[in-house]
């Protein structure tokens, strides 16, 4: 059995199954790189994408910065593209600390690779852009944490929904995985400060499911502060403490 395997067509899935007297025995599950700079293109799927391509070429070429850093979005907690995102709303928007979806497609770049419009576009393609900057207490950051956590380490696993941990920019805290909904977040410290439960927070964020909410899309405020920016170097990552997952690659990788 054959299968798109990863994000951007990175792998084939390969299953093989060993059958014998009408029962599966034994099975083996392998995944395969794709090399696509040594495939020959097919050219008639190629002629399809250079005529859709084509009006938004200029636009995807243009080059935005330089990436000293590599820029990655790989981990269940965060990822060197993600604080990207984050820095940029929080500068932008003149928030106190920042938010982003938790998925994990997109491609990665190495240390001198240019930051074209279309690889930053990689990392934020979603029909729902809109930015947005909340005044939120501490104690409803804390709710908000809490409940996302809930989707991703709830012990039944019919009510985990929902891709990887929000990404953070400004707010460091830690998270106990296994704790029970309602103490998993703890420690939140903002700028050296304990966070306030009764302070008031500037949040920004964007791709809110909320209908009708209204805001510049992130490609836009990203796209800004990265021409502002020219070089991107120095990237410090807003990395949890996760707390009682010592030897858990899958949670604390």
């Amino acid at each position: 059995l054959v299968t798109n395997a990863g994000s951007n067509s990175k792998f084939l899935g390969v299953l093989d199954f060993d059958v014998r007297g009408g029962k599966v025995q034994d099975f083996r599950y392998k995944l395969l790189p794709v090399f696509a700079n040594l495939l020959p293109a097919d050219q008639e799927m190629q002629a399809h994408i250079d005529k859709v391509r084509a009006p938004y070429k200029a636009k995807l070429e243009e080059k935005l910065a330089v990436t000293e850093d590599l820029l990655y979005r790989r981990g269940n907690f965060n990822g060197s593209w993600d604080q990207v995102i984050c820095d940029a709303l929080i500068e932008v928007k003149g928030a106190d600390m920042s938010f982003s979806p938790g998925v994990r497609w997109g491609t990665s770049l190495l240390p001198g690779d240019v930051i074209t419009y279309e690889r930053m576009m990689d990392q934020m393609a979603l029909t729902y852009p809109a930015t947005t900057l909340n005044e939120f207490t501490g104690a409803e950051i804390k709710t908000i944490l809490e409940d996302i956590g809930d989707n991703i380490f709830n012990p039944d696993p019919y009510y985990q929904q929902g891709g990887d941990m929000v990404r953070v920019g400004g707010l460091q805290y830690s998270v106990t995985p296994n704790a029970p909904m309602g103490q998993r977040i703890n420690n939140m410290v903002l700028k050296g400060k304990p966070v306030d439960a009764d302070k008031k927070y500037k949040v920004a964020g964007w791709a809110s499911v909320q209908e009708g909410v209204q805001g510049e899309p992130i490609w836009d405020v990203v796209s800004g502060y990265l021409r502002d920016k020219k070089v991107i170097k120095g990237v410090k990552i807003n990395t949890p403490e996760i707390v009682g997952m010592k030897g858990n690659p899958g949670i604390a990788g």
